[in-house]
This record gives structure tokens, C-alpha cells and sequence, in this order.
């Protein structure tokens, strides 16, 4: 039986998918979200234990405060956003993708290898910004969308404290094909006049260009 939270990650996937990079910092946001549900939920028995909660009820407290966490972070740190979301998918992708492709499935060399994909996902962050975005929300929609990541792997990642589950599969047809296909779809996106026009009357575009790249005027 499909759960409900499954859903919720194959419709949020969707999203960023092919509309990530075009929301500009609702984009940004939802990353947090996702990312500050899922460490919520990850370290939920660790956290909840320091506060006397376990079970479900510390899991069903730590994926809301994780997700106001992770959004609250985007909108306070609206300069760094994109820098800091591109470290945290970068490191996530390098740990569970890149490290393993390069032969380190564990220790302190796949950790290096992790951090400096990240590093190198937030200075590309930081220049190339819309680029960025639309490769980072496209990946992690593929992911989602593909069923990769899913809330089985989470709990067993959780309960074994192991990357194994979470670690994707970059050459599976699927999810190469619904990258590719959310890159195509929000490259095209920003292409189509309206869109440009109805992302610069959104609080936040402007922070959507890439170092150099003038403003579209409005």
C-alpha cells in the first residue's frame, strides 16, 4: 500500500522537477523544506530522545520543525541560499553518488570527495546561479520522481544510520530521463516571455541570474 508520505515526495519531486528553478526562492524554499524534513526525520529518535519524546510522536514533531528550519534558513540567508542549498544537495550527491562511482563507499576519503563536490556546487552556485538551480531542482526531482529516494530507504537509513539506502543510481534510465527532461522543461520555461515576466514581479527573481547575466526588464 502506498503511503501517504510517498505521495507527498513524488508530488514535491514534480515540483521541482519542472517548475524548481522558475519559483526562484519558493524554489530555494522547497529545497529546504525537503532537506530540513528529511535530517529532521533522520536524526528524529536522537533529538526526541533529549527531550524525553520517542516513537512516532517525536518523528511526527522533528519533519515540521526540520521543514520551518530549513525554510526559515532560505529566507534569512537569502544572499547565501542557493550557495548553501548547492553545498548541501553537492555534498548529499557526492556521498551517495560520486564517492561510489570513484570506488569509496565509506570512510574519510568518500567524506573528501563529498565536501569538495559540495564546495564545488556552492562556488558554481554562487556564479552561476539560475544554472545552478535548475541542475540541483532537476536532480533532486528526478530522484523523488524515480522512486530512488523513498520513505523505506529513509526509515532504514535512519534506524541502521547507513548512506547505503539513499545512495541513487545516476546511470538507471528513469532518472537520467526525467533529469534530462526537468533541465529541457525549465531551460524552456525561461525562454517563454510571460514566465520571465511573471518571475521578476515575484519577491525574491532578481536573486535568480547568473553572475553577469543583465536583469530582464520588466
Amino acid at each position: 500500500m502506498v503511503e501517504l508520505l510517498d505521495v507527498g515526495l513524488v508530488v514535491g519531486g514534480l515540483i521541482l522537477l519542472f517548475f524548481g528553478a522558475v519559483l526562484s526562492v519558493y524554489g530555494v524554499a522547497l529545497l529546504g523544506a525537503v532537506l530540513g524534513a528529511g535530517g529532521g526525520y533522520l536524526f528524529a529518535p536522537t533529538i526526541g530522545a533529549q527531550f524525553g519524546v520517542e516513537g512516532a510522536v517525536s518523528t511526527l514533531v522533528a519533519i515540521p520543525v526540520g521543514m520551518l528550519g530549513g525554510i526559515l534558513l532560505t529566507y534569512m540567508l537569502l544572499s547565501f541560499a542557493v550557495a548553501a542549498v548547492s553545498f548541501g544537495v553537492g555534498t548529499y550527491f557526492g556521498l551517495v553518488a560520486v564517492a561510489p562511482a570513484l570506488g569509496y563507499s565509506g570512510g574519510a576519503l568518500a567524506v573528501l570527495v563529498a565536501i569538495g563536490v559540495g564546495i564545488a556546487a556552492a562556488v558554481s552556485g554562487t556564479l552561476l546561479t539560475k544554472t545552478m538551480m535548475v541542475v540541483i531542482t532537476s536532480a533532486m526531482g528526478a530522484a523523488l520522481v524515480s522512486r530512488q529516494l523513498t520513505i523505506e530507504g529513509l526509515r532504514t537509513a535512519q534506524s541502521e544510520f547507513v548512506v547505503e539506502p539513499l545512495i541513487l543510481e545516476l546511470t538507471d534510465p528513469i532518472f537520467v530521463g526525467l533529469f534530462v527532461l526537468g533541465i529541457l522543461s525549465q531551460f524552456g520555461l525561461f525562454k517563454l516571455g510571460w514566465v520571465t515576466g511573471l518571475i521578476t514581479r515575484l519577491p525574491g527573481a532578481r536573486q535568480l541570474r547568473n553572475r553577469g547575466e543583465r536583469e530582464t526588464a520588466r
